[in-house]
């Protein structure tokens, strides 16, 4: 093709507008921070002046809706910045629900005072105060999940859970204990409530409560049911502890004497631990229910726990259910009251640092299991198959090889506790249940080198049963904990935490079994607990053989990291229609695993990943596995005297 005689004309305009541009762009100057807006006010630990009430409707059941009134009483004209909690105590993270809150008014006599939330720190409300107002009214609604893809259910016709640090802004500038707050809920016709929060007195169908800081608020949440029960757990003792449970039907409610029973005997042998109380009265807010979503989270005179509906009228199934009262019970104690210094913040918008949680949440979940064992809640062999299922979990956690227990104390704040898609190979708060193994480590090691002597409940009482009856808070550290367990038992406690908690450590932690006379071994048949965890989870577990777990509709929700199923190429997400050619059920599957232990080719599984379908092939003839421990004969029993009830 010829060349039209234009082009060159056009290069060389191009050219000179080209070196024009350029130009222009080196005299631009480059782009700079555009300034922040003024940090909010940090909080002083002066009190705030005057009395906030703030007045809840719990009554819109099928908009699942609470309806907030709260006023605030100021002192002066001009700017003012209020606060929508939002780093929450037992999250250990920044989940405060703004996404869950609508129709934001702030008034001032009646009049509407404009409010601009802060661009940079989204939970703070800034507006300023007219002159001569003496308070602010503040009207919001809280949007509660309505489907469970939402979040939590808290609403249901039955029953609802109701919590105050979701339900109320407050001034910024100040320690949320120096901030006094009087609160009211007017609750639907006929239910019975339950809270540590005092009443002060009842009208019109609002329940008022007496004043508390807003700590004690934030930490104080409710149940309502139509369908209640209290059950006092201490009867005659001074400081009051009840079981307070509501149900999605009457009859759920019946709870036998020998179970009560047991529920006293965890007070009874809490109190033998630690040897103090850090309460006034203490409320088991106890929900058993499949409508309203589960629940564990601890408070300092209470905790929220919320199981299956069941937990009374199936309890020979459901031993799984049976550690959670025992683990939150434990967290008066642990977290509450003893708190990780870097933890604790003088108000609920200062940001929380996690670096103890395998101390406050590893050492509870150690406790947890001890006191189920020792109460009865869990007889000696569920409480032993429960360790051997922990045990095998970490025996298998492939993410040790990159990642430390004491970084997953920032999952919280990483991952807002949302599922993720490897977790053998990513870990997720680690803390928890690989912290119970290296605390029950440390237990069999003084036990041991102390002759029998002393344990780790020594340390419990030493380090947690301080200051009986003190309901505020004490702190600790790192090196706090190290002198403590040292006068328990000298030892260089400060290398045994760092090399099982801060160094990346291959080697599952499987020491404190190996000394408490315990091993851990796989059979072919699974433990009653075992299968208590499938049928409280609605899965098929097969971890341990094939590498993946299956929930109820045959959708793959978990594979483990390098196992046969991820050779083969399985991921979550997957559905399982097939075995060998025969559609899927969970016990023809199992059959088959059986059958690849005695050779032949590999198992075929056809399997639906969105709209694809493919065939796969998985290479395993290792059987079916289960975890469970096995005594080692000849080695002293410390596991079954550390289950054993206190005398």
């Amino acid at each position: 093709m010829r060349s039209s005689p234009l082009k060159p004309a056009l290069f060389a305009c191009a050219a000179v507008l080209g070196l024009a541009a350029t130009s222009a762009l080196a005299q631009s100057p480059a782009p700079q921070p555009y300034p922040m807006p003024p940090k909010t006010e940090a909080p002083q630990d002066t009190p705030y002046p005057g009395l906030l009430r703030v007045q809840v409707d719990a009554t819109d059941l099928d908009h699942h809706i609470f309806r907030v009134h709260e006023t605030i009483p100021v002192a002066k004209a001009g700017p003012m910045t209020l606060l929508y909690p939002q780093w929450l105590p037992g999250n250990h993270g920044p989940s405060g629900p703004m996404k869950n809150i609508g129709g934001i008014v702030f008034r001032a006599g009646g009049q509407a005072v404009p409010w601009v939330r802060d661009p940079v720190d989204v939970f703070a409300f800034h507006i300023d105060v007219p002159a001569g107002a003496t308070s602010i009214d503040v009207d919001f609604d809280f949007l509660s999940a309505v489907t469970g893809d939402e979040g939590r259910i808290v609403m249901t016709p039955e029953m609802l859970s109701l919590q105050w640090i979701n339900l109320a802004m407050y001034p910024a500038g100040h320690f949320a204990r120096r901030i006094q707050i009087e609160p009211s809920v007017r609750f639907p016709d006929g239910w019975t409530p339950f809270s540590a929060l005092e009443t002060s007195g009842k009208e019109g169908g609002v329940v008022h409560y007496k004043a508390v800081d807003f700590d004690t608020l934030a930490d104080s949440p409710m149940i309502a049911g139509r369908y209640a029960r209290r059950i006092d757990l201490d009867p005659g003792a001074a400081v009051p502890v009840n079981l307070d449970v509501i149900a999605d039907r009457p009859e759920l409610l019946e709870a036998t004497p020998d179970q009560i029973e047991k529920h006293r005997t965890l007070v009874q042998q809490a109190y033998k631990l630690y040897g103090s109380h850090h309460y006034n009265h203490y409320d088991f807010l106890f929900s058993i229910s499949d409508r309203m979503g589960g629940s564990g989270l601890e408070h300092h005179r209470s905790s929220e726990d919320g199981t299956i509906p069941d937990y009374f009228t199936a309890w020979a199934k459901n031993p799984a259910s049976r550690d959670l009262l025992p683990h939150e019970y434990t967290h008066s104690w642990n977290g509450k009251f003893r708190r990780p210094a870097d933890l604790w913040t003088p108000n609920l918008n200062v940001p929380m640092r996690d670096s103890l949680l395998w101390v406050y949440e590893g050492q509870t979940q150690y406790w947890g299991f001890v006191l189920s064992g020792r109460s009865g809640l869990l007889s000696k062999q569920e409480a032993l198959d429960a360790l051997a299922a922990t045990a095998a979990t970490y025996a298998n956690r492939v993410g040790r090889e990159w990642r430390s227990v004491e970084d997953t104390t920032n999952d919280p704040i990483i991952a807002s506790r949302r599922p993720q898609p490897w977790l053998s190979f990513q870990r997720s708060e680690d803390y928890y249940s690989e912290g119970q193994l290296v605390w029950l480590d440390a237990d069999t090691l003084i036990r041991e080198k102390s002759g029998g002597k002393k344990s780790l409940d020594d340390f419990a009482k030493a380090f947690f049963g301080v200051e009986d009856g003190n309901w505020s808070e004490v702190t600790y550290t790192f090196d706090e904990v190290v002198a403590a367990l040292n006068k328990v038992e000298p030892y260089d406690w400060a290398k045994f935490l760092n090399d099982r908690i801060n160094t990346v450590a291959p080697k599952p932690p499987l020491d404190g079994l190996a000394r408490g006379g315990w091993k851990l071994v796989y059979t072919e048949a699974p433990t009653d607990y075992f299968k208590s965890t499938e049928a409280r989870r609605h899965s098929t577990d097969l971890t341990y053989s094939l590498g993946l777990v299956l929930g109820k509709d045959a959708d793959i929700t978990q594979v483990q990291w390098d196992g046969p199923a991820f050779k083969a190429g399985l991921t979550i997400g997957g559905k399982l229609l097939a075995v060998n050619g025969i559609a899927y059920d969970a016990d023809r599957l199992k059959e088959a695993i059986t059958e690849g232990k005695k050779g032949g080719g590999p198992l075929s599984l056809l399997v639906k990943n969105g709209d694809h379908y493919k065939t796969v092939e998985v290479d395993y003839h290792g059987g079916l596995r289960y975890p469970r421990l096995e005594r080692i004969e000849g080695t002293p029993d410390l596991l079954s005297a550390i289950y054993a009830p206190k005398k």
